[in-house]
């Protein structure tokens, strides 16, 4: 399988400050890259090198086969972008947006047009295709932004946290465009905070702090560095806490957690919904009332929280710097 997104030893730095401190990526053909970290982690500064944004302080990249920096007109020719914040004129209407982006791809008066109306109604946005954008929601305008990333048809994508200040449906609707795109073979590196879009739409995850990928791996991998499934069991009394540890101690194959408070026991299993169904047996033996029981299997969110030691953030701040603002333009 080719690969279509390769940087090695990927560094940036901005006088002390270091953004990236020796990125490795790998993307094959028709896969998706999650890049998963928090503010600041270096995300926004390894898809600006990969989209020739911006010149690396050292390591090397290459999209499509070709040198970022050897040849970034030949780069730009293969890729889409969508940033974070949407790249739109306000000035004029959503139709005339992408149909101007055809019209600089070179793609003529006929396909841009057609293009840009394919694109419009696949976004959900055919109703307002004639209205200034100024006119538009925060969220349409960022499913404009992604429909210019289109425009093209490029074999590799880049997202840069794409679903950002999208409702949840529009967030849905996005990621079906984006399971559409991977299964007709284009290449997508995204970026995101969102736990869960890396766990529904990643091939591989790639989790970046600091400026260094900390892990890598599919989400099951991932997940399975934090330790397997937990029974939680919520009894009805605090005075059954002990005895309930006691229990389910000889299924569990870890320590044993308890939460006076939430009158919650936490044991960790395998087995999965077999432990559950002991647990239960164990109780009901020994004339334990539970209020609340389930088999909780580890997220992303603990693998972060176990990574990086701080959980994901869902924000919409960018970790780009001033310096990251400048624009190779050659």
């Amino acid at each position: 399988m080719t690969d279509m997104v390769k940087a090695i030893g990927l560094e940036k730095s901005y006088g002390e400050v270091e953004a990236l401190r020796g990125l490795d990526l790998v993307v094959p053909e028709g896969t998706v890259l999650g890049l998963l970290g928090p503010n600041g982690a270096g995300k926004t500064t390894a898809v600006r090198i990969l989209t020739t944004l911006l010149v690396p302080t050292a390591g090397s990249a290459e999209v499509a086969g070709i040198d970022v920096l050897a040849d970034p007109d030949a780069v730009r020719s293969r890729i889409g972008l969508s940033g974070q914040y949407a790249a739109v004129d306000e000035h004029l209407t959503g139709f005339e947006n992408l149909d101007m982006i055809g019209r600089l791809y070179h793609l003529g008066r006929s396909k841009s047009r057609a293009r840009a109306h394919e694109l419009m109604e696949r976004f959900d946005l055919s109703d307002a295709a004639n209205r200034p954008v100024k006119t538009y929601s925060g969220g349409m305008r960022r499913r404009l932004d992604l429909a210019g990333a289109l425009v093209a048809e490029p074999s590799v994508l880049f997202m840069d946290e794409p679903t950002t200040g999208l409702d949840p449906r529009s967030r849905t609707e996005t990621w079906k465009v984006i399971n559409e795109l991977v299964s007709a073979g284009t290449t997508l590196l995204l970026t995101t905070q969102y736990l869960e879009e890396a766990d529904r739409l990643a091939d591989e995850i790639v989790v970046i702090d600091d400026g260094l990928a900390i892990a890598r791996g599919t989400a099951d991998e991932l997940k399975s560095q934090v330790g397997g499934e937990r029974v939680e069991l919520v009894v009805e009394s605090r005075a059954d806490l002990a005895r309930t540890r006691d229990a389910v101690s000889g299924i569990s194959v870890g320590e044993i957690q308890i939460n006076e408070h939430q009158r919650r026991v936490s044991a960790p299993v395998t087995g999965g919904a077999n432990a559950l169904i002991s647990a239960l047996r164990l109780l009901d033996e020994n004339s334990i009332k539970v209020q609340d029981v389930g088999l909780r299997r580890p997220t992303l969110d603990d693998v972060f929280l176990e990574l990086t030691g701080h959980v994901a953030e869902n924000g919409e701040q960018s970790d780009e710097t001033e310096g990251e603002r400048e624009v190779v333009t050659s």
